[in-house]
């Protein structure tokens, strides 16, 4: 259904008139600083750290490090034709990018290797995690005497399991990853690189060491295993010249990640584009010095027999083979596997989230049916979308195994087509679209007044050798990723004309809505006063708040704005000024049939308004600031107790920028039951027990102090004073314990908390 078919009324005889729903086509955006950017974007992209090297070093040989330093040069390469499509579009991710270039044919195409990729990156990540975790507990129940040896295919596939298990659930419930985790995680990470690198530095230093030999033909290790159908080929002397391209290909899963910087540039603070180059510079830096290094010391330090035993736990490896005590190296390597866990499982959260994101997008889109993007009836998410996700990544590494190797494979054909991809439409646009971005990849030249891109050419045209290139040295990789972009690509074709046959049709069954657009939600454009009642809403499934808050309304006159928060995730693409089209489609329309519904068995007016937001309170907040609400209405959130539903509110309320408003939050429970609190400070409403209390103490004080004008509000600040005071001078835990204490003798008789 297009935003023409909403806009017109009912023909038939309407239940209700048409009404007016407000959409905010620009994102309620939070913004972050380009260090939280970057922190975002390395926890996916250092988690190839983990296994890079080891992968790369099994078919090429003791050359990989100098191909995986290759890697990372040419992934910077990459994130500069990300940065240019970002000038061009906010959120400017392939999907986007190569349907504005190449059409929505090749942009299916695009999908369906991006799809492919992250598919294969939680699998990749858990399995990782898995071997690692495996190698410090075998370690350990070594050290300890213990006659145990655990499987490492086995039980790093359980592993990875039970941690793409643990993370569908928290995607269903809704829990997202948030920038501050994500510093907190690389923030751990450079204390464990840079004991590493030191470490690894101290032990050159004791023992000596020669680099890896250089990366040209001769030194470059093919075998049946690295060249796959080019393997027994006639033709060595072609094999000789691509042998560069054969190791750069095998190297190429270091490279993940840069999609991811493209997803976040919506949400980098001002100054927007000179902040997204420092993230990526940032980024390179980290990546580089991380990856590549932990390759080379690697291979100058692990012995070269016992070196492959280590390919798929290749840090675990390199900690256990440096100078020093036993047990040092052993408790060194237990931290290294506690950090790499922690960076590995994100990656297999952020798989979820970013698959989620894209095909939410092309959902929204009109690619796939709103079936898809249909919330959970409990926690309002696309709980089908991230269903379908994690059942293929289960499959993927049950397929596996648990070797890593197999995945790393099948990982390098998506990585590869989805970046020559997105390289062909920024060198597309260049011509199409020569105006309208503040960057642009260097070495560009003119000849007879035509621009010649040489930097995007170039970086494409190494992108595109070393994918036709992997088709044939990694069989497997092709035939499955083939199949599965295929199917993908097939799925989504069919899917696309169903779908936009089906916007045609006429649903009586849903009220028609008349869609204004505009920028912003303001109180002009919504015809509201001060003092008016906000009630977010997310599923039909659970509106009592909104009852709550319209009979509460009816009593005393106030005016009630119904606002739907469209929650863009960081890994869906599109750009910064949304359409009509993509902020209200029949889920929405269900979901505002409902609350019409509601408000004509009220018999209270309500405005109703859209609008996306990448944080959903801070968004609401935001609404409610610029709206001047006197209150905002919600329901009890099935994942957190009221307190804590409300501790979490007050936390997004203190990150909005000042002035902040001074909001009451009443929070409703299904059986009605309502708890108030107030955001920002505010007088604390006292029981008869306490203003008795306050009362006793102003009569004591008075009767001791004749002479003196007293008030009641003089008590409660000499009190105030006094225990600032003492928490100053070095009693704050005192303080602290007899606030426990006193808490704890309360709990039961104590009212609701303001």
């Amino acid at each position: 259904m297009t935003s023409t078919d909403r806009a017109v009324a009912k023909t038939q005889s309407s239940i209700r008139p048409v009404a007016k729903v407000l959409v905010a086509t620009t994102a309620m955006l939070t913004f972050i600083s380009f260090w939280r950017a970057a922190a975002i974007v390395l926890n996916d992209l250092a988690s190839s750290a983990y296994y890079a090297g080891g992968e790369a070093e099994q078919f090429i040989g003791k050359t990989a490090p100098w191909f995986i330093l290759a890697t990372m040069l040419l992934s910077y390469a990459v994130s500069q034709l990300y940065i240019e499509s970002c000038s061009m579009f906010v959120r400017g991710g392939v999907y986007r990018v190569v349907k504005e270039a190449m059409g929505g044919t090749l942009a299916k195409v695009s999908v369906s290797a991006l799809m492919f990729d992250y598919v294969l990156t939680g699998p990749i990540s858990g399995v990782a995690a898995g071997r690692y975790l495996v190698g410090v507990l075998n370690e350990l129940f070594s050290f300890m005497h213990l006659k145990i040896v655990l499987n490492a295919s086995a039980t790093a596939t359980i592993f990875a399991i039970i941690a793409t298990l643990y993370f569908w659930w928290q995607n269903t419930k809704g829990i997202h990853e948030s920038s501050q985790k994500a510093l907190w995680i690389m923030q751990l990470t450079t204390v464990m690189v840079i004991a590493l690198i030191s470490w690894c530095a101290y032990t050159l230093l004791v023992r000596g060491a020669s680099l890896p030999p250089a990366p040209v033909p001769r030194n470059i290790v093919l075998g049946e295993h690295a060249l796959g159908w080019l393997y027994g080929s006639r033709l060595s002397g072609l094999i000789t010249s691509i042998a560069i391209f054969v190791a750069l290909g095998h190297s190429v899963l270091a490279m993940s990640g840069a999609e991811s910087l493209a997803q976040v540039y919506r949400e980098i603070e001002h100054p927007k584009l000179p902040n997204l180059k420092k993230a990526a510079l940032v980024i390179f830096i980290y990546s580089m010095v991380f990856t590549s290094l932990v390759s080379f010391f690697a291979v100058m330090i692990i012995p070269d027999k016992i070196r492959p035993e280590y390919f798929q736990n290749l840090i675990g490896g390199l900690a256990m083979s440096l100078a020093g005590p036993y047990v040092a190296r052993l408790a060194f390597q237990v931290f290294v596997v506690v950090v790499g866990t922690l960076i590995l499982s994100g990656a297999v959260n952020t798989a979820i989230v970013g698959s989620n994101g894209v095909l939410n997008r092309i959902s929204e889109d009109g690619v796939l049916s709103d079936w898809f993007r249909q919330p959970h009836p409990r926690f309002g998410t696309s709980y089908r979308i991230i269903n379908f996700v994690v059942l293929f990544q289960i499959v993927m590494i049950i397929a596996s195994r648990g070797d890593v190797t197999f995945l790393a494979n099948l990982y390098a054909f998506g990585v590869i087509w989805s970046f020559v991809l997105n390289g062909f439409a920024v060198l597309v646009l260049r011509y199409t679209q020569p105006q309208g971005r503040e960057f642009r990849v260097p070495l560009n030249f003119r000849i007879a007044g035509k621009e010649i891109p040489l930097g995007v050419g170039l970086i494409t045209l190494v992108l595109l050798i070393t994918a036709i290139v992997n088709l044939f040295t990694k069989p497997a990789a092709t035939v499955a990723g083939t199949i599965f972009s295929g199917i993908l690509f097939v799925i989504f074709t069919i899917s696309e004309k169903r779908v936009r046959k089906g916007w045609g049709a006429s649903h009586t069954e849903l009220d028609q809505f008349n869609l204004a657009q505009e920028a912003e939600l303001t109180q002009e454009n919504l015809g509201v006063a001060p003092g008016n009642i906000l009630v977010p809403v997310s599923t039909n499934y659970a509106l009592y708040a909104l009852e709550a808050a319209l009979r509460r309304a009816k009593r005393r006159e106030a005016e009630v704005v119904v606002l739907h928060v469209q929650l863009l995730e960081r890994a869906a693409s599109g750009e910064s000024d949304l359409t009509p089209d993509q902020l209200f489609s029949k889920i929405e329309q269900s979901l505002f049939t409902k609350v019409l519904s509601i408000a004509e068995k009220e018999g209270k007016p309500v405005r109703l308004a859209v609008a996306a937001a990448n944080d959903l309170w801070e968004g609401v907040l935001r609404m409610a600031a610029g709206l001047q609400s006197s209150a905002i209405a919600v329901g009890s959130s099935s994942k957190m107790s009221v307190t804590e539903q409300a501790r979490d509110i007050g936390l997004a309320w203190e990150r909005i920028p000042e002035p902040r408003p001074r909001i009451a939050l009443e929070i409703f429970k299904p059986s009605g039951q309502e708890q108030i609190f107030y955001l920002g400070p505010h007088a604390p409403r006292l029981t008869p027990k306490e203003i008795d209390m306050l009362h006793s103490l102003w009569l004591d004080i008075s009767e001791n102090l004749q002479g003196e004008e007293i008030h009641h509000h003089d008590i409660i600040h000499f009190a105030l004073t006094e225990m600032k005071k003492r928490m100053a001078n070095g009693h704050l835990d005192e303080v602290v314990e007899k606030m426990r204490e006193h808490i704890s003798e309360i709990k039961d008789r104590r009212t609701p908390p303001s």
